[in-house]
């Protein structure tokens, strides 16, 4: 086990004390009058509390820019009075590393939503290039009017923006197809700690003139930079898909399901979805005038989905497949949706699985990997452990059986106090890490590190790796006032 970094590593930011009126004069001749608040503004409240609204934040100011020329001029006036900038996109992330919790009285918020302009598509490079404000569904939209599919999808797409999709490397449900966030950059246009910009969106898919310097901005959370546009892969729009709920008697069997369906229809399945009983009965209470799709009682459920091209029979592979499993004993029972409506439906049960577990309350939330061929063993484990742990709490696992990424989280009794929940929260925490080491995975599969597992990542975290890192931030941002507190400081 590798000790935990020094605290020396990356330079504090300045602590100075800041004329808040000052400030926002300065901000305010670069992005407007009606662009720059205060933090105690209440335009800023949005901006300082998290998505679920467990943990709000301070700033002297939230900050608005429409252009990157903006975002360079607040930049280099910060970097110039030592205040430090916290870059934002859709403030939709789950590790809090977007919010300044421990340098309020020295950092900007600076939200990228004004920069949302979708500058050019271009469809016989089977690309496009957005500003990083832009929302999430917003591209998919433009993508498919275009005639193509931006494959990245996510329960906050409605929300997120494409630039903290980069920042944190996001996956979603397609991850198996198609790869991660990082697989779908082209280009970027980023704005460096000094105000300096990175222009490189030429949208090429063979450069190999030395370093990929993209790739260092990609999962980095806003530390070395700020990325203002991105160039983006498309692929093309699938014009057949079919959508099944499937039942199982196992984790193990949904495993061997999976294993199955790779084998015998190769790329054409675009997600596969675990979700045991207790998450589909726990969709159901954010979902109470929607009639389940089949019964509830099976042990294990797993929403699947293939696509292909114009002339792939997909409906008919997926029917002859489903056959050949429910023969060898695997397949219990199958909703395959014949509809856009009934596809919808199905996937509202998975979508509404956060939002049944937000009405529970604060309580645990975990974001692992393991190998998939360990997955059913791990999540068997982990449950048995947090069961044992907290006997009178709601352990719910479920996630991306394709990617390896599962969600395993504890919602408390209704009466505990938050105290109770806080101390839930970080011994199960522990004990979920714990696991997940012992199997070689990894304790964020796709929500990052951020300030929540900034920690974590310093203890477990190989050694030489922690230093490439931090020397990497000390050459880029030397000043260290790009998103303080967050990932690596």
């Amino acid at each position: 086990m590798n000790a935990p970094v020094s605290s020396s590593a990356v330079p504090e930011v300045p602590v100075k004390r800041h004329d808040v009126a000052t400030v926002l004069e300065q901000l305010r001749r670069v992005v407007g009058d009606d662009f720059a608040w205060s933090g105690g503004d209440t335009k800023a409240e949005p901006y300082l509390r998290d998505w679920h609204g467990d943990h709000v934040a301070a700033a002297l100011a939230v900050v608005m820019p429409a252009t990157t020329a903006q975002v360079q001029a607040v930049v280099r006036y910060c970097a110039a009075q030592g205040v430090a900038v916290v870059p934002q996109g859709g403030n939709t992330g789950l590790v809090l590393g977007a919010l300044p919790l421990d340098t309020g009285d020295r950092v900007i918020v600076l939200g990228l939503g004004r920069m949302n302009a979708i500058r050019h598509i271009d469809q016989g490079n089977y690309s496009m290039t957005v500003e990083s404000g832009c929302i999430l569904q917003t591209v998919q939209e433009a993508a498919a009017t275009a005639g193509f599919l931006f494959p990245v999808s996510l329960g906050a797409e409605g929300s997120c923006q494409i630039g903290g999709n980069i920042s944190t490397n996001a996956g979603g449900v397609n991850v198996l197809r198609y790869g991660m966030m990082r697989e779908q950059i082209l280009g970027l246009e980023v704005v460096l700690p000094d105000g300096s910009v990175m222009h490189n969106l030429k949208g090429l898919r063979k450069d190999n003139r030395g370093v990929d310097v993209n790739q260092l901005f990609i999962g980095a959370e806003g530390v070395l930079g700020i990325v203002t546009a991105a160039s983006l892969r498309l692929s093309p729009l699938p014009q057949n898909v079919v959508t099944a709920l499937l039942a199982l008697n196992s984790v193990d069997d949904a495993v061997q399901l999976y294993l199955q369906a790779r084998k015998r229809c190769g790329d054409l399945m675009t997600a596969f979805e675990l979700m045991p009983q207790n998450v589909l009965t726990l969709a159901q209470e954010a979902l109470p005038d929607t009639v389940a799709p089949m019964s509830l009682e099976h042990s294990t459920y797993v929403l699947v989905e293939f696509s292909g091209a114009e002339l792939v029979d997909v409906a008919g592979i997926l029917e002859r497949f489903l056959e050949h499993v429910m023969e060898d004993g695997i397949l219990q029972d199958a909703v395959i949706a014949h509809s856009h409506a009934q596809a919808a439906t199905l996937w509202r049960y998975r979508e509404a699985v956060n939002e049944a577990q937000a009405l529970r309350g604060l309580h645990l939330r975990s974001d692992v990997s393991v190998s998939i061929s360990r997955m059913a063993e791990f999540i068997e484990q982990v449950e048995h452990r947090l069961q044992e742990a907290f006997p009178n709490s709601l352990v719910v696992g479920y996630g991306h059986i394709g990617d390896g990424n599962v969600h395993v989280n504890v919602l408390p009794p209704a009466d505990f106090s938050t105290a109770q929940r806080l101390a839930l929260i970080d011994a199960g925490s522990s004990l979920i890490t714990e696991c997940v080491m012992a199997f070689d995975g990894s304790f964020s599969a796709e929500h990052g590190v951020g300030r929540l597992k900034k920690s974590t990542f310093n203890h477990y975290a190989d050694a030489a790796q922690r230093d490439v890192l931090h020397k990497l931030k000390l050459c880029v941002d030397p000043k260290n006032i790009m998103n303080p507190g967050c990932l690596l400081s």
